[in-house]
């Protein structure tokens, strides 16, 4: 069985999250609940046929409105039943969310490299149609919730090979 056709089997939730997805990261500060930042987002994920670079690879595109745009690249591969992350900015993994009754979670624990103490879990729940989902973040330093993040998002495309819109989502 090829590594896509194992993380189909395992992760179907991953693997039906391949696509385009946009919508909106909004950010909080745990102890105020004050909105720190916000940004439009564009994900685009994909499992590659061949395995390379990765098993799965996402790429995101981030735009806020001052005109800053950034793009991030998450190249990860797939055993013992998770996708696992190693690169310059996170180290980590994504797994279904065990139990879940109506198989709509996952769950992610990374660490930011270079951010001793920092460490944050999100938790991704999509609709029954798959087309929508909204994600948290917490944010921990040293054992302590500092942040959290919240992300709502809209699948506009399947079909992630042959998307070429890089301007910013009008969301």
């Amino acid at each position: 069985m090829s590594k896509k056709e194992e993380i189909r089997q395992n992760m179907p939730l991953l693997a039906e999250a391949e696509g385009v997805w946009e919508g909106w990261y909004r950010y909080y500060d745990a102890t105020t609940g004050e909105l720190t930042d916000q940004h439009r987002s564009r994900l685009i994920c994909r499992l590659p046929d061949d395995g390379k670079p990765s098993d799965y690879h996402q790429t995101n595109h981030y735009f806020w409105e001052d005109g800053r745009i950034e793009v991030r690249d998450f190249p990860a591969n797939y055993h013992d039943g998770r996708i696992w992350w190693d690169n310059d900015l996170i180290k980590g993994w994504a797994a279904a969310m065990q139990p879940d009754d109506n198989n709509l979670s996952t769950c992610l624990n990374w660490v930011r490299k270079g951010e001793a103490g920092m460490y944050l879990y999100e938790m991704i729940q999509v609709d029954e149609g798959h087309n929508f989902r909204s994600r948290v973040w917490q944010w921990f330093r040293d054992g302590k919730c500092f942040q959290r993040t919240l992300i709502d998002e809209i699948r506009v495309s399947n079909d992630w090979q042959t998307w070429t819109d890089n301007t910013a989502p009008n969301n």
